[in-house]
């Protein structure tokens, strides 16, 4: 016996819906395989794709010497502005990829931090490659001689300056270790060679881990000339002079 309010449901259950894969088999499939629709796809997929592969390469800024990826040293440089200089060889810098050309210091959004506390953890430690300047006074431990002029002049030459660093390598402190260039009257100069050439550091002397990139026999060279002429650290009694690796030995016991 057939039940009249039981009809509707008996005669869905003769008729069940075909299955998923069989409507997907019956469907037509032209509308997506049509240029006019596939080109515009393909090409704003490549579009997205490159733009974000750029952005991540060349647009992302570094925060610090640790967040620099393996496939920066040696092979690519860090442009950014020096906010403070630490002692005669080592800066801090704010990454700023892309210059002005990416906006840097013209939209408001992309501003330098002036202050302190707003650049904590925000710059990246640098170290000038292939020198070693006369250390400064630490934890008791006197100064070397030149090591205040050393100082005062990187500290003119770089401070609120805007820089390119080619990095090497992160060293044991977490700086970065980088040859440095600053443009000064439209001419690149190199920060590290401009200090050997007024003696106000020596080449970097050790067993292992110094890097020069490819500017060791320049470094030589002009620290030679420098020694000649008598500039700098090089000017007084130079039967007591103890260089900075001898001294940081000397200190360290």
């Amino acid at each position: 016996m057939r039940w009249p309010w039981s009809s509707s449901s008996q005669k869905s259950d003769e008729n069940p819906p075909p299955p998923l894969t069989d409507a997907l088999r019956e469907s037509s499939w032209d509308h997506y395989r049509d240029p006019r629709n596939l080109i515009p796809v393909v090409l704003l997929t490549t579009i997205t794709l490159s733009l974000a592969a750029f952005y991540r390469s060349y647009l992302r800024r570094v925060p610090q010497a640790i967040n620099i990826g393996s496939n920066f040293w040696h092979r690519r440089s860090l442009f950014g502005r020096v906010t403070s200089v630490g002692d005669a060889d080592n800066f801090r810098l704010f990454h700023t990829p892309g210059g002005r050309l990416a906006g840097w210091e013209i939209l408001p959004w992309r501003k330098v931090p002036g202050k302190s506390k707003e650049l904590k953890e925000k710059t990246i430690h640098i170290r000038l490659a292939g020198i070693d300047a006369p250390e400064m006074a630490h934890f008791g431990k006197p100064a070397q001689p030149f090591s205040k002029e050393a100082f005062e002049f990187l500290n003119s030459y770089i401070l609120h300056r805007r820089v390119r660093a080619y990095v090497y390598r992160r060293d044991q402190y977490d700086r970065a270790v980088a040859t440095v260039y600053i443009r000064k009257w439209f001419l690149r100069r190199d920060v590290g060679l401009q200090m050997l050439k007024r003696g106000l550091a020596g080449v970097y002397e050790a067993k292992s881990g110094a890097e020069f990139g490819k500017l060791e026999e320049k470094y030589r060279r002009t620290e030679k000339w420098a020694r000649g002429k008598r500039k700098g650290m090089w000017s007084g009694d130079m039967k007591r002079f103890e260089s900075p690796r001898d001294y940081k030995t000397r200190t360290a016991t």
